[in-house]
């Protein structure tokens, strides 16, 4: 047989998604769920004061919940409850969940949400979706499960805390309970950093960066010291400050390279923040200084030796697990040096 021809890369784009979106969802653990749901909640036109992930043993209903005010859970809040399971939810999966909120809202935990919101990857099942859909017959068949001592529902309550449920469930709106289709949840993500990170393994083109400017901008006076430092302790036939460096004939190439690099690192930090998760940058940004740390700190016979070992050290890092990687190279990661200088986390000439 013919081996298969292989395709040309374009751009910088490494493969085609293995799976869909939903696809991806699916392999998903419940907490993986919890904080696709959280991020999604992060994104919607709703301004909300806090939003805080309680899933797990204890939550009382709530995994995830929007608050609106400073008021907490004691004022107006959203509450999303995160399903991650192999099939659709049916009513005997959210009632329960439905009581809980009702009993914490009854022992004075919280108020009773705005809004109570299902999501689950496989969604709600036919039954249970046209409840949500009828919240009239949705109060009546929770009240008559309720009330029902044959019923599994509440069959582990008491019949005062019962009682009490009873009496807030039929005074309360059920337009407050909810569904959120998958497909919406993931098309609302569309265009935000957390897309991204949880779908495109292709990252957005990445535009040309500008030059460095003719004078140095006070963004830069830290590295731009230590630099000058450096190139006074090397090269000793004069002094060199930023008026002149430019003109010296060894330090002048090396210190516009320098600077090349630093400007074209701060394109890949403020590309990262309009196009990746916020702490994409700062994340490779750690990484590279603790990859360099110890060799900054290691005894060399002068500043110049320091880091001139350390920005060739900072290449050979095995960076890959960024997704910054992708779109950037070596001077980058020589710019992210000058920016951990510029930040006094790596010192060229040490006292």
């Amino acid at each position: 047989m013919p081996k298969p021809k292989t395709p040309a890369l374009s751009g910088s784009k490494i493969a085609p998604p293995p799976v869909s979106p939903q696809g991806r969802i699916y392999l998903y653990t419940d907490d993986d769920w919890e904080e696709f749901v959280r991020e999604w909640v992060s994104t919607l036109a709703e301004a909300y004061a806090q939003i805080k992930r309680f899933g797990g043993s204890g939550d009382r209903g709530a995994d995830v919940a929007a608050l609106k005010t400073t008021q907490g859970l004691e004022g107006p809040w959203d509450c999303f409850q995160c399903k991650h399971y192999v099939k659709p939810l049916s009513f005997g999966d959210a009632a329960p969940e439905m009581l809980k909120v009702f009993r914490a809202a009854c022992a004075g935990f919280w108020t009773l949400p705005d809004t109570y919101q299902f999501l689950a990857p496989k969604g709600c099942s036919t039954q249970l979706n046209q409840l949500l859909s009828q919240p009239t017959r949705l109060k009546q068949r929770f009240l008559d499960e309720l009330a029902d001592p044959d019923k599994a529902l509440g069959s582990d309550v008491d019949a005062t805390e019962i009682a009490t449920v009873i009496a807030s469930a039929t005074s309360a709106d059920f337009t407050m309970f909810k569904s959120v289709e998958l497909v919406d949840a993931i098309a609302q993500l569309e265009g935000t950093p957390y897309y991204l990170r949880n779908f495109e393994p292709v990252m957005p083109a990445r535009p040309d960066h500008e030059p460095p400017p003719n004078e140095v901008t006070a963004a830069e006076a830290r590295y731009v010291a230590q630099l000058l430092g450096v190139y006074n302790e090397r090269f000793s036939d004069k002094p060199i400050d930023a008026s002149n460096v430019t003109e010296h004939v060894n330090a002048g190439p090396h210190f516009k390279r320098q600077r090349e690099a630093f400007f074209k690192a701060e394109a890949l930090r403020v590309y990262a923040r309009d196009s990746v998760h916020p702490d994409t940058f700062s994340r490779l940004q750690d990484d590279i200084y603790h990859g360099v740390v110890d060799l900054a700190d290691d005894v060399h016979p002068n500043g110049w030796t320091r880091m001139t070992k350390v920005l060739v050290h900072v290449g050979t890092l095995d960076l890959q697990q960024h997704t910054l990687i992708q779109v950037s190279d070596l001077q980058d990661r020589t710019g992210i040096c000058h920016h951990l200088a510029n930040a006094n986390r790596l010192i060229w000439i040490q006292e």
